[in-house]
C-alpha cells in the first residue's frame, strides 16, 4: 500500500494515516453509499499530496482511467484556474484539516461539455447553504449582507482524451476545494477568504465530504444526459455577479455589467458597445 493511501480494499496500516483515522474518515461507508451512483468507484484518502487533481491526471496518463474519488488532508501544491495556487494549511490537532480537498476522476461523455463547472458549482452550493453563491466561472462565495462575497472555495475541471478504442467521451477530473477555516495570510493570496465554520463552527472535513460527494455524483449523471440546461435556472438563483459591474480578462470585453449566463454557460456582459459573451477568463467585481 502506498503511504498515506486508503481505499475500501486496503487495510489501514498503523501509523500511516493515524491523523486521518483519528478525525473520522469513514471511507468504506462512503464508498458503499456512492457505489449505486457510479458502479466500480473507489474512494481513497491521502494524508498529504501535492494536488489530488494532479494525482488522478497522472494515473489517467499512465492508463488507469477507473473511476475514483480521491481526498486528502492537506495539499502542498493545490491549483486553481490558470495555475494559481490553492492554499491549504496544515491540519490542526484539534479540528483536523483546515480545507476540504478532493477530486473525482471518471469517464464522461456529455453531448456538450459547456457549463460543466457551473453545474458542479450549483450542486455544491445547493447542498451547502443559502448564503453560498456562485461567482462565474468556478468560485464558491460566502455572501455577507448586503451582498458582498468572500471566496469559500472553487471547482477545477481538467480533461484528457481516452485511449483509442475506449469509446466516446473524455476522462474528466473534477477538483473541489472548500475552506473550513480561511487560509493564513501569505504572499499571493489577494482575495478575501471565508471559511465554512462561519456557518457550522464544529464542521469537519470528513463529514463535509460525505455530505457533498453524493450530490456531486448525482449532478454529473444529470449533466451527462441533459447538459447545462438542467442547471441554468438553478445557477441564475445563485449567481453572485448578476447586475454587478465587473472587469474581465477578455480584451474584447474588459468591463461591463454582468447579465447572467447564456445557454452554454458563457457570461453575458452588457458593455457600451452592446452584449458580449465571455467564454473563459477571470472576472472581478469593480469597486463602487
Amino acid at each position: 500500500m502506498q503511504a498515506g493511501r486508503f481505499s475500501l480494499d486496503t487495510p489501514v496500516t498503523p501509523g500511516v494515516i493515524a491523523a486521518s483515522a483519528s478525525t473520522g474518515w469513514a471511507i468504506p461507508s462512503l464508498r458503499a453509499r456512492l457505489e449505486p451512483l457510479r458502479p466500480g468507484l473507489t474512494v481513497e484518502l491521502l494524508a498529504e499530496t501535492d494536488s489530488t487533481n494532479t494525482r488522478l491526471l497522472e494515473r489517467a496518463r499512465a492508463g488507469d482511467t477507473s473511476a475514483c474519488l480521491l481526498a486528502c488532508e492537506r495539499q502542498t501544491a493545490g491549483r486553481g484556474r490558470l495555475g494559481r495556487p490553492w492554499f491549504s494549511d496544515a491540519p490542526s490537532p484539534d479540528s483536523g484539516p483546515q480545507q476540504l480537498c478532493f477530486s473525482l476522476g471518471l469517464r464522461l461523455a456529455p453531448a456538450d461539455w459547456s457549463g460543466l463547472s457551473l453545474a458542479m458549482g450549483v450542486a455544491l452550493a445547493e447542498t451547502l447553504h443559502a448564503r453560498v453563491r456562485l461567482k462565474w466561472p468556478n468560485d464558491l462565495w460566502l455572501v455577507d449582507e448586503p451582498g458582498e462575497g468572500r471566496k469559500l472555495g472553487g471547482v477545477l475541471i481538467e480533461t484528457l482524451p481516452l485511449a483509442a478504442g475506449d469509446g466516446p467521451g473524455r476522462h474528466a477530473v473534477i477538483g473541489v476545494g472548500i475552506n473550513l477555516a480561511p487560509p493564513a495570510a501569505r504572499p499571493g493570496l489577494d482575495q478575501l477568504a471565508a471559511g465554512w465554520r462561519e456557518i457550522e463552527p464544529q464542521a469537519r472535513a470528513p463529514e463535509l465530504l460525505a455530505r457533498l460527494a453524493e450530490p456531486l455524483l448525482g449532478a454529473l449523471a444529470v449533466f451527462e444526459t441533459q447538459g447545462f440546461a438542467a442547471f441554468a435556472a438553478r445557477f441564475e438563483a445563485r449567481d453572485a455577479l448578476a447586475g454587478r459591474a465587473v472587469t474581465t480578462t477578455d480584451p474584447e470585453a474588459p468591463i461591463g455589467l454582468a447579465d447572467g449566463v447564456d445557454a452554454t454557460g458563457a457570461l453575458r456582459l452588457l458593455t457600451d458597445s452592446g452584449l458580449r459573451l465571455v467564454h473563459s477568463g477571470e472576472v472581478s467585481v469593480r469597486p463602487c
